[in-house]
């Protein structure tokens, strides 16, 4: 399925100024029904600003946000579940009748407002604390709260700006559940972490922007693939160096385990007796380089 099909989330060449900082230069990318969508980037790539732009909280200069082949007006934005990477929660409201409050404005009833409120909140585990304000709760609670005020009134699409921010070990398995099964109902999801473990384990699709500019778009097995080929060679008799040169070796990184990148004319068997004749080797595997790796290799470049 791919995202002008209904229930589908595109963002087409986006472009927004702000004085003579370009923020985002020809942004584009889309998110299909019931797929999760990792867009990441350093500090100031514009990431938020494009997710502003998404619920029209700023406007592009140029661009469109269209779901189902609609553009994103006030009606679609009234269905997109929105979790800032600031706290958006009035502080000295409780927690249930924020969340009942919140769900009435996206047009539930009271009844069904208090019954998702109840629902959420067990499922969050924060339902012991309904009753407190805001501003009593840790942060990772504030998160799953914020989490909740997204999820209440069933969106049809969420944006989550860096929802795993101060959550525990286990908070983060709950959301990871979450939005891994609003995904298989069909609801298209963007987060944005610099948890790049959980991205590359949740998302089906991730987008790498540098300076404004989308520098990286595909599957997580594309991208990765598109590191190219790693050797890891574990030989603890090996002095540093001794991979250099070796025909096919284009870069070369030595530690407790030798990482070696390869093209595609590499010769294993002759870089296996140039190890071995180090000294014994413990391991030897072909690897493909993991999301962080190339995150790296992208911000550096640009």
């Amino acid at each position: 399925m791919n995202a002008s099909e209904p229930n589908g989330l595109a963002v087409a060449g986006l472009n927004k100024r702000f004085g003579d900082l370009v923020a985002l230069r020809d942004v584009s990318f889309a998110v299909a029904a019931g797929e999760i969508f990792g867009f990441v980037g350093s500090n100031g790539a514009g990431k938020s600003t494009t997710m502003r732009i998404i619920l029209g909280v700023l406007a592009a200069d140029s661009g469109r946000v269209s779901f189902g082949g609609r553009d994103v007006d006030a009606d679609v934005r009234r269905r997109i579940g929105y979790m800032p990477e600031e706290r958006g929660l009035y502080p000295k409201m409780k927690v249930g009748e924020q969340l009942i409050y919140l769900a009435r404005l996206h047009g539930l009833s009271s009844a069904d407002a208090a019954e998702r409120t109840a629902y959420w909140t067990e499922r969050l585990g924060i339902d012991s604390r309904i009753g407190d304000n805001v501003s009593d709760l840790s942060l990772g609670n504030q998160q799953r709260v914020q989490l909740a005020a997204a999820l209440v009134f069933d969106p049809d699409v969420l944006v989550l700006d860096e929802p795993f921010s101060g959550l525990d070990p286990v908070a983060v398995d709950v959301m990871s559940d979450v939005l891994t099964e609003k995904a298989q109902q069909g609801v298209p999801v963007i987060f944005s972490s610099h948890q790049l473990d959980l991205v590359q384990r949740l998302c089906d699709t991730v987008g790498i922007i540098a300076k404004g500019e989308m520098r990286a778009l595909g599957s997580v097995d594309e991208l990765r693939r598109s590191g190219g080929v790693h050797l890891e060679v574990e030989a603890p008799a090996a002095a540093s160096g001794w991979a250099d040169g070796l025909p096919g070796v284009t870069r070369t990184e030595y530690g407790t385990t030798t990482i070696l990148s390869v093209d595609d004319g590499y010769d294993d068997q002759q870089i296996l007796q140039a190890a071995l004749a180090t000294g014994p080797v413990h391991r030897f595997a072909t690897t493909t380089p993991e999301l962080t790796e190339l995150f790296r290799e992208v911000v550096t470049a640009s």
